[in-house]
């Protein structure tokens, strides 16, 4: 049999019934739309996430120091804890089998900084060497901190992107200074610019990396003062700020701001972060003077959650599809009916059975790919809307093509196989007389 003629008479037989074709093909549609959507969201929000996580360090353990709550321990115990300090980052770093560096850094209270007249509102961030290493953030121009830098006290400094462009817009920032507290500062590099998203991982908040401004830390221990604190959750996470205001405190301002641990192999991070929990304990005389935040722990349920909406998300668009694959057989089986006569002329002139059966079939398959077609135009466009309108990153991968056509094909050949059996079974005497 013909196939191209099959279906260029299965083409003429849709096209001659145009509305009632269209309302047949509307579940279909609306189902692909929502499948392709959905997965577009998905993928999007997975890749950003995989992304944020990335700037973090999938092998990374950060601990933040935050304000301890009184309530749970007493003013002595408050007042025996060091705070988050450079000694907890040497103890961890006893671990050398597991731990490949520590980070210490240290977030200066400087709410701008100064080229000439141009300001900028950045962090600045007094940190070691090592901390390019421990972030997916590179240096794009220049370089980062040196040992030398560090060990000398040297008044240098590297810009995030946003920085860069707030101070220098677009002059070259090399060999520059800018003004930070009374201080000049010589700019010695430009960070990368990364792409942050919305800001927030299964609740934890991201810092804006590209509005950091990079010192070495000796040089901020030396050179600005660190009397008393509270806290400041500006920017992104939790970390401390001088202020001349507060006399009297019953907890120890923190050394530092943050460590960022880096673990060798990613099957440890588990086993260490229960291991520097531990360590911080004992140091801290069990004083909650920290948080501990595991970026992999953050990933696994952004993706457990995630598939908990791709579930739900796919739920929904198997009913739409469901709803036309319905649609679909009913119209067929009024087709068949409709057009019994002709079936009837069909197998007295030679037609066989499996040619009718392929004929309606190949119709029911063509409603569906037709429909699949229209839903996956609408779909990229409802994915396109939602990335400019809401500024929700979408991704269209070839999956989810693929799988809308193949369910598409799915549907077709499943809601239209028992029409196109009826239709072949006809009798044709009957078929012939049926008026």
């Amino acid at each position: 049999m013909d196939y191209r003629r099959v279906l260029q008479v299965s083409l003429d037989s849709l096209s001659s019934h145009k509305l009632r074709t269209f309302l047949t093909m509307l579940g279909v549609i609306i189902g692909v739309a929502a499948v392709v959507a959905m997965l577009s969201i998905g993928e999007g929000a997975k890749e950003e996430v995989l992304e944020q996580i990335s700037i973090l360090g999938i092998n990374n353990i950060i601990i933040n120091a935050v304000v301890p709550e009184q309530i749970r321990t007493s003013d002595l115990g408050l007042h025996r804890s060091p705070g988050l300090s450079l000694a907890d980052g040497e103890n961890i770093k006893k671990f050398e089998d597991l731990v490949a560096g520590v980070v210490p850094q240290r977030y200066e209270p400087i709410p701008s900084v100064f080229n000439g007249s141009q300001e900028a509102s950045v962090r600045v961030v007094a940190t070691t060497p090592e901390f390019v290493y421990s972030s997916a953030i590179g240096v794009e121009q220049g370089r980062f901190i040196t040992d030398s830098d560090n060990e000398d006290f040297r008044q240098v400094c590297v810009l995030g992107a946003k920085a860069k462009r707030q101070l220098f817009t677009f002059e070259d920032a090399l060999g520059k200074s800018v003004r930070i507290g009374d201080m000049d500062f010589t700019v010695v590099g430009v960070m990368q610019d990364k792409y942050i998203g919305r800001g927030k991982v299964e609740g934890f908040e991201l810092k804006n990396f590209n509005e950091d401004i990079y010192i070495p830390l000796n040089t901020a221990v030396k050179k600005f003062d660190r009397v008393e604190a509270k806290r400041n959750a500006s920017g992104g996470g939790h970390f401390f700020m001088i202020s001349k205001s507060v006399t009297t405190q019953n907890y120890n301002t923190p050394e530092i701001d943050q460590l960022t641990v880096t673990v060798k192999d990613l099957e440890y991070v588990s086993a260490v972060s229960k291991l520097i929990e531990k360590v911080l304990q004992r140091r801290h005389a069990g004083v909650a003077d920290y948080e501990i935040v595991v970026p992999e722990s953050l990933l696994r349920q952004s993706q457990k959650t995630q598939q908990i909406f791709n579930i739900v998300m796919g739920a929904i668009a198997g009913l739409s599809l469901l709803v036309g694959g319905i649609g679909i057989m009913n119209i067929m089986l009024a087709t068949v009916l409709e057009r019994t006569r002709e079936i009837g002329v069909r197998r007295a002139v030679g037609a066989k059975r499996d040619d009718i059966l392929r004929q309606f079939l190949m119709e029911a398959v063509t409603i569906c790919l037709i429909g699949c077609a229209v839903g996956l135009a609408i779909g990229l466009i409802i994915s396109r809307g939602i990335s400019f309108y809401a500024g929700w990153p979408t991704v269209v991968s070839y999956f989810s093509i693929f799988l809308a056509v193949s369910v598409s094909t799915a549907v077709g050949v499943s809601f239209g196989l028992y029409p196109a059996y009826k239709a072949a079974n006809l009798d044709v005497i009957d078929a012939l007389r049926y008026e």
